[in-house]
């Protein structure tokens, strides 16, 4: 297992797709963090998921702005996930991987560990980004930080934790549906516009937002412990620890359905 996991970590680290993500991922999220710093600290509100407009405090500010690698970057720990597999089938590198290690449990188990490891640098580097620049921007505004607090540091924390998870969700995936394009398109399809769209809806139904707080991204922002979204009442939040489990069984049910489906196929 061990020969297996530093395989897999040393393909990982030695392509530039990994840190060329990385780094975009770090500029998108202290970008996106400032605006929203600057957007919701200007005390004329927004319009919530009940169409109300929505005024938030100050420390709801503070995790809407901080967590929003969690709500939007998410999207680059799962790629690096997934393309760790759909990678290997695309330029047929999968063949001398499966000669080298040849059984096929430990394989996709040692994806998914080194995924996770990788995915952890990306909600540090994502979370830092994001915190970095937001706080900047509070600061110039002249409002409260709250980087003296526990509490928000321990939010801090927990999305470094909720991306680290989306790599392993994306492990999964790519294990499921190994098209290089197709696992791209589908996990930005899924990402920016579906789940979406479609927690916007449940949120307008009596029975929907029950159903909404299991989907993945609504999972991922529960383990951070809140989000723009649900700062702005679109819909409730599990508490962190059901959303890091919830997360984790889309993440290792979605493997060992790959295990079971492409991983026993004969591959050439």
């Amino acid at each position: 297992m061990r020969a297996a996991l530093v395989t897999e970590y040393r393909k990982l680290v030695t392509t530039r797709l990994w840190w060329i993500l990385l780094l975009a991922m770090a500029v998108y999220m202290a970008f996106l963090s400032a605006v929203l710093g600057w957007a919701v600290s200007q005390g004329s509100g927004m319009t919530g998921g009940t169409g109300e407009e929505v005024v938030l405090a100050p420390d709801a500010v503070v995790r809407a702005v901080y967590t929003v690698a969690v709500t939007f970057g998410y999207v680059f720990p799962l790629l690096v996930g997934a393309l760790a597999v759909a990678s290997e089938f695309r330029h047929q590198t999968i063949t001398p991987t499966l000669l080298a290690e040849s059984r096929r449990t430990v394989l996709v188990s040692a994806k998914v560990v080194s995924a996770a490891v990788l995915g952890l640098v990306y909600g540090l580097v994502g979370t830092l980004a994001a915190v970095g620049a937001g706080a900047a921007v509070l600061s110039l505004l002249d409002l409260p930080t709250f980087l003296d607090e526990a509490s928000t540091w321990r939010t801090i924390a927990l999305s470094v934790l909720a991306l680290a998870l989306w790599a392993v969700v994306g492990v999964g995936f790519g294990s499921v549906l190994t098209n290089q394009v197709a696992a791209i398109v589908v996990v930005l399809a899924f990402t920016q516009f579906v789940e979406p769209v479609l927690r916007f809806v449940l949120t307008l139904t009596t029975w929907g937002p029950g159903i909404a707080a299991y989907l993945p991204g609504a999972a991922g922002e529960a383990v951070s412990g809140g989000s723009i979204y649900s700062e702005s009442g679109m819909g409730t939040l599990l508490t962190w620890w059901q959303g890091a489990l919830v997360l984790l069984a889309y993440g290792l049910g979605l493997a060992a359905i790959g295990r079971v489906t492409t991983f026993r196929r004969d591959i050439t």
